[in-house]
């Protein structure tokens, strides 16, 4: 189970990608970190009080609309897992699933919250998730997806998806929900310090330095070939200096004016891909590689990878793509 790098926050429910997220990490596992070492102090102080120790301060299930999404899935997610269950009212297996993901979570007692979607109400959520058919069960830890499971499923099996969550979120997030541990144990996770020069990536990235954030992360790249992240970054800041400075309705009229034209159909997938178009971005790429040869088709195939990085292999609008890309390939 891999976080997926995509973050979540009010400008993605409009459907735009934000393609700053690869600090998320880094900075919900700060902020994880802190609140733990509140929690342990209110913990302390409670038992040398000799008086209960503290809630954890928020409901265990709760339901989620656009409004609240913000506030109650993305900065919640900085201080414990956030199952997300889309289900809707006309949904006979969402009856059967959702009772026992209440059940667990009210059990779980803090390690995990439950938010409650209704996809009928709030089709826009459900949207951006990129939601075909319910259940399906959803994380998001840190601000960044983490794909569990679709249809319903028994309750051993929910119980092992959970603690496969919950290890997730503490081993690369430094994030633990619930009260602190009791009896004076040190709860404190190792701290996850940045590598320097991934910060300074990422860094330039988000004051506009495209050209050297583009460069940091190759040389980041360059030490550590199996960086996730520095290739994530590095596909970010490509992909935004590639748009930068476009016309984008002149390359909208070119893109459509002349479908052979591989430039035009890359330069129109980068700007729906940063739109938040992903399907459209995808869609126009696959069939410009259905109708190209050659090198044309392979700079078309490779730049449609290159998109597929941007926004992670586990989303679903990618593996659909993927398989669009094998029929015209093959």
């Amino acid at each position: 189970m891999q976080p997926r790098n995509t973050h979540l926050n009010s400008s993605a429910l409009r459907g735009a990608v934000d393609l700053a997220a690869v600090k998320a990490a880094g900075e919900a596992a700060q902020k994880a970190e802190q609140a733990r070492a509140e929690r342990t102090r209110q913990a302390a102080a409670a038992q040398a009080a000799g008086v209960a120790a503290p809630s954890v301060g928020y409901q265990l299930v709760i339901d989620v609309s656009e409004e609240t999404f913000e506030e109650e899935v993305v900065q919640r997610s900085t201080e414990v897992p956030v199952v997300v269950d889309f289900w809707a009212e006309w949904c006979g297996p969402c009856k059967q699933l959702s009772p026992i993901l209440e059940r667990l979570a009210e059990e779980y007692a803090g390690r995990i919250v439950l938010a409650k979607i209704d996809v009928d109400q709030n089709q826009l959520i459900a949207q951006q998730f990129g939601i075909q058919s319910i259940p399906a069960v959803m994380a998001v830890v840190a601000g960044q997806l983490v794909p569990l499971f679709q249809g319903a499923e028994n309750e051993a099996n929910v119980r092992k998806v959970l603690d496969q969550l919950i290890a997730v979120a503490e081993q690369k997030f430094g994030i633990v929900g619930g009260a602190a541990l009791p009896g004076g144990e040190d709860g404190a996770l190792p701290g996850l310090p940045e590598d320097p020069a991934l910060a300074a990536a990422h860094e330039a990235l988000d004051r506009g330095d495209l050209g050297g954030a583009v460069q940091a992360y190759q040389n980041v790249l360059s030490d550590q070939p199996g960086s996730q992240e520095a290739q994530l970054g590095l596909a970010q800041a490509q992909l935004l200096l590639r748009v930068q400075g476009m016309d984008a309705p002149a390359v909208r009229d070119a893109a459509a004016g002349d479908p052979k034209n591989v430039q035009a159909q890359l330069d129109a997938a980068d700007l729906d891909l940063v739109g938040g178009h992903v399907e459209d971005a995808f869609g126009r790429l696959v069939d410009t590689v259905g109708r190209t040869a050659g090198a044309d088709r392979d700079t078309a195939r490779v730049r449609l990878l290159e998109l597929f990085e941007v926004i992670g292999a586990d989303d679903p609008r990618v593996t659909a793509a993927r398989s669009a890309l094998a029929r015209v390939l093959f």
